[in-house]
């Protein structure tokens, strides 16, 4: 076996523990950041190269936070997903990465995470770190004491809303807290259709979630829960004083993918499930982006040539 050949073969346990291959996941910590930042690079004139910068910098934080989420939720559950046919194969739950380094590897990804927040100003250093390290904690727990996980983890994977606006405008401002709430509804509906995956298994080991508590009805919630987003979304863009192009594409744009994904979606097929899920980390998150990055380059542009 050749050199790059046993560094790879060393490396993969640890990119398939912190999940850097399902981008997925990533992504979903990543759309509430871009769009909050998009909102704020709005609100202040940002300069593009500053926006490209604040994306570039949401990003590896999100895929650092998410890779710290999965390790944490795989040493605690490695009991659980042993009773689960979709997880019985994941890293600690088989023994091929013990505890111990997967704790080490865990603080690793803490630490660079608390350094990121470093340069912040202090209002989004503490909502950083309590994005971070308390809020995710807590959340593999909330599995097994209530049918609302997916509440707690819409309020921890959304969290960097708040921070990139007070990072950006030094203040929570209202149109920031009503996109959190947006975004704790989409958490809901897609974390949802996610743990649809594993209904059957869940009731075996004891795991609670929202797929469960909804049973039939289910359907019925998701569209209830997409329709809280677009008008969480509607209204954050009022309150932020968005143009015509966030309306029409962002909400209008937002509204038809959710209903689209609802007529199309199958909560009884595995498959279709991971489907709906994996398309709101990619399609879903890049369309309510585009109408808000259209609208910012609109006002860009009209203060720049207003600055010539």
């Amino acid at each position: 076996m050749s050199f790059s050949a046993k560094s790879t073969s060393a490396i993969q346990p640890w990119i398939e523990l912190s999940r850097v291959h399902r981008l997925a996941g990533a992504m979903l910590g990543f759309w509430p950041f871009a769009w909050s930042l998009t909102m704020s690079a709005r609100s202040v004139s940002m300069p593009l190269i500053t926006y490209a910068l604040y994306l570039a910098y949401g990003l590896g934080f999100a895929t650092l936070a998410h890779g710290a989420g999965c390790i944490w939720n795989d040493i605690l559950d490695r009991n659980f997903d042993r009773q689960v046919e979709r997880t019985k194969h994941r890293l600690i739950a088989d023994g091929r990465v013990f505890v111990r380094g997967a704790v080490i590897f865990l603080f690793s990804h803490l630490l660079v995470l608390v350094a990121l927040l470093w340069p912040l100003n202090h209002l989004a250093w503490i909502i950083g770190l309590i994005a971070v390290i308390p809020l995710p904690a807590i959340y593999p727990f909330m599995k097994r004491v209530t049918y609302w996980p997916q509440a707690w983890l819409g309020v921890a994977m959304n969290m960097l809303v708040l921070v990139v606006c007070s990072a950006v405008q030094y203040e929570v401002t209202p149109s920031a807290i009503a996109l959190l709430c947006g975004c704790w509804s989409w958490t809901l509906y897609y974390d949802t259709i996610y743990a649809c995956q594993d209904k059957g298994d869940d009731v075996k080991a004891g795991v609670k979630s929202t797929a469960l508590l909804f049973g039939s009805r289910v359907k019925a919630v998701l569209a209830f829960f997409a329709a809280l987003f677009t008008a969480s979304l509607a209204f954050a863009g009022h309150l932020n004083k968005q143009g015509p192009a966030f309306f029409a594409l962002t909400v209008g744009g937002s509204g038809l993918h959710l209903g689209k994904q609802l007529i199309t979606l199958d909560v009884e097929n595995v498959r279709s499930c991971l489907v709906a899920f994996e398309v709101n980390g990619f399609a879903f998150g890049s369309i309510v982006w585009a109408g808000l990055f259209v609208d910012y380059l609109l006002v860009y542009r009209l203060h720049t040539y207003a600055m010539i």
